[in-house]
């Protein structure tokens, strides 16, 4: 599903486990030049509001459980500065319930525990999500992509996606993309301005840039030109996901179809829908008011 063999990094991104991968797109790349430090000093206090929200942030349970309630909206949370509300989180399921309506389980990651649920109107139109998530097991790790929540008092997970671990890299790879994510949210201001005066390569992404690119170093100057269909896999994903980056698109709350894709690049539906199918799995896009219709996690 995710195309990645058992030496990379498995199922969790499809970067091939290399260092550049791990770190270069892997997951959402704060921009250096914001931090904690901007979001609590100033006389209002609080926390800024991320045109980015909505990106894939990878996380341990832990940081769930320490997050930060905004000052404007308890239900709205923030992790070292940075708002959030889609993470990704991999561990164990453990106390999974099947009912009518949805499937509730914990995740174990062993910094904690938190509640998950998985929606079965969610689910009822895509078989195959529909028979993994049955045939997921106490004790089996998962990777999950989902919406973080606060009801009562309590944090929970609403699930968008739940993956079954099958190469164990992936588990090492999540833990490493957190703590690298963590520095780079908490890197002092000085320090950051440093690095970007000198011109040191230290992954200067910008905080609106695409959240799980697969290839954001090579993309970024590039990521509303205009498409040129040349064939291959990579391109086409990179094609694929440059009309979900137009701003015409990031700004229609319903988002697009497989048919509109197909038609602006001139491809197969067939071959658009397997390429959005992939970019689901892999936390770049998610579905909006159906099935059909899908958006960028970016979300800008």
């Amino acid at each position: 599903m995710y195309g990645v063999g058992v030496g990379g990094g498995g199922n969790y991104d499809g970067g091939g486990g290399n260092a550049s991968s791990l770190f270069g797109g892997g997951g959402f790349m704060p921009s250096q030049a914001t931090n904690a430090a901007e979001g609590t000093s100033g006389g209002g206090g609080g926390f800024p509001k991320s045109r980015n929200a909505q990106a894939l942030l990878p996380l341990t349970v832990k940081q769930i459980m320490d997050a930060s309630q905004t000052n404007d909206d308890k239900s709205n949370f923030a992790v070292n500065g940075m708002e959030v509300s889609t993470v990704r989180l991999v561990g164990r399921m453990l106390n999974k319930l099947d009912r009518v309506t949805d499937v509730s389980f914990t995740l174990d990651d062993g910094t904690g525990r938190v509640p998950v649920n998985r929606w079965w109107d969610a689910m009822e139109n895509d078989s195959t999500d529909t028979k993994e998530m049955a045939d997921i097991q106490n004790g089996d790790y998962v990777i999950v992509n989902g919406g973080l929540k606060g009801f009562q008092g309590k944090r929970q997970v609403v699930a968008y996606s739940v993956r079954r671990i099958t190469n164990f890299n992936d588990v090492t790879h999540h833990f490493l993309h957190c703590v690298h994510v963590h520095l780079e949210l908490t890197r002092p201001k000085s320090q950051v301005n440093a690095n970007t005066a000198t011109g040191t390569p230290n992954q200067t992404m910008p905080r609106d840039s695409m959240a799980y690119n697969q290839s954001p170093l090579t993309n970024q100057a590039s990521t509303f030109s205009a498409p040129q269909n040349t064939g291959t896999g990579t391109n086409m994903i990179d094609l694929v996901l440059n009309v979900f980056h137009d701003p015409a698109v990031m700004n229609d709350d319903h988002g697009v179809g497989v048919d509109y894709v197909s038609r602006r690049l001139n491809l197969p539906e067939e071959t658009v829908g397997k390429i959005i199918i992939d970019q689901v799995d892999l936390g770049h896009l998610y579905a909006t008011i159906d099935d059909h219709h899908y958006k960028s996690t970016m979300n800008g």
